[in-house]
């Protein structure tokens, strides 16, 4: 399911995402700034990558150039596929950083795949922003790491509250994707945060787990239904967590789950088919209204590009570029490291996903969305405020 996702996907993006070739040598071009897009544009993060990469696209198209010195300079996408595994993804930052010396990187979708490839920027002092790497430690001890997105810590603690006073639960169940530091990260923030609100240490009655790419967890969901919870927090990968429900609810197990914000993909649906029906999960936009005319801008330009609804990664991938575009225009350098230094001095920059301040661990303080999904869509419940 995953490799066709993936392949078709990455067709799509080779033949319209702007690719840069490296001439002999390394040697940038004088008139042109190279922004990286360091994506898992195959395997089981395709998807998701291939959507984020959508939303630079559209900001690269939207805003081809900058001037710098007053000089006009075209901005060129390289594009990394990190196929969604640790190791490559270091290969791709690797040839990102030394090949193609770009002046800076957006990515990775998939915080795992983000920590791969940071201590390299680090190393060669190139900035990257990631737009829904959501784990802590993407940006932690990482002077040239920063993020667009709200972190998990936040991300846990706003659906445990959802679960304790929406959903009345008091007990809950927990269900890792253990190979995905993302899931293991949030499953800890979400555990915290419900102990704490119900006041009661052993308030998660059980917990599982499962290996990225697994197909089958009818023995988990066994050990979960004899610990009958309120509510199951299960976050993880798009593919493997509606199997997950779908399975569930094939074993009569009718208790609500939630999750986080790698839900929010078009594929989340077409796995799960009407057994995700009712499953609520944090995310980063909701493209029911515009909330600001930059958001206005992106949706209506979105929809007339690829004809269909952005993802919200798209809107973060879209606001990536645009916080290093104006980073460029501040510090009037194509010089990484100048460029890094105001990216960390970004202060209430209007981005389609919402306000985003930097703050001095280089992540951006940002609203969550919850949706359900309803009647085989995903719908706008309400917003959380840090």
């Amino acid at each position: 399911m995953k490799k066709r996702f993936g392949l078709i996907l990455v067709t799509a993006l080779a033949l319209s995402l702007v690719t840069v070739l490296v001439s002999c040598g390394g040697k940038a071009q004088s008139d042109v700034i190279k922004i990286g897009v360091f994506e898992p544009l195959t395997g089981a993060n395709g998807a998701g990558g291939a959507d984020e990469a959508e939303g630079v696209k559209l900001a690269n198209l939207l805003y081809p150039t900058v001037t710098v010195g007053g000089k006009e300079y075209k901005i060129e996408l390289v594009v990394a596929d990190n196929k969604s595994d640790k190791v490559e993804a270091a290969n791709a930052a690797t040839m990102l950083a030394q090949k193609a010396k770009v002046n800076a990187v957006i990515g990775s979708w998939g915080s795992s795949l983000s920590m791969a490839g940071g201590p390299i920027f680090a190393e060669a002092k190139i900035p990257a922003v990631g737009a829904s790497c959501t784990n802590p430690n993407v940006t932690k001890g990482n002077e040239y790491y920063f993020r667009v997105c709200f972190i998990d810590p936040f991300q846990g603690d706003v659906m445990a509250n959802y679960a304790f006073k929406n959903l009345g639960a008091k007990k809950a169940a927990i269900i890792r994707e253990v190979s995905n530091d993302y899931s293991v990260g949030l499953a800890k923030f979400f555990m915290d945060s419900f102990i704490k609100l119900t006041g009661d240490p052993n308030a998660i009655v059980a917990q599982a787990d499962y290996n990225t790419n697994d197909q089958d967890f009818n023995a988990q969901l066994t050990n979960i239904k004899k610990a009958k919870p309120n509510v199951i927090f299960a976050p993880g990968n798009f593919t493997e967590s509606a199997l997950l429900i779908k399975q569930a609810r094939q074993q009569g197990i009718t208790t609500p789950f939630l999750g986080g914000d790698t839900w929010d993909e078009a594929a989340f649906l077409e796995v799960g088919g009407k057994e995700v029906e009712g499953a609520v999960f944090s995310t980063f936009f909701a493209n029911d209204v515009p909330i600001n005319g930059t958001s206005a801008v992106f949706l209506k330009e979105f929809r007339a590009k690829f004809n269909k609804e952005p993802a919200a990664v798209a809107a973060l991938g879209f606001d990536a570029y645009l916080v290093i575009l104006d980073a460029i225009k501040r510090a009037n350098s194509v010089d990484p490291v100048k460029i890094r230094d105001e990216i960390a001095k970004t202060t209430n920059f209007e981005g389609a996903a919402g306000s985003i301040s930097i703050n001095a661990d280089r992540n951006a303080e940002k609203d969550a969305v919850i949706k359900v999904v309803k009647d085989g869509k995903f719908q706008y419940l309400t917003t959380v405020k840090p």
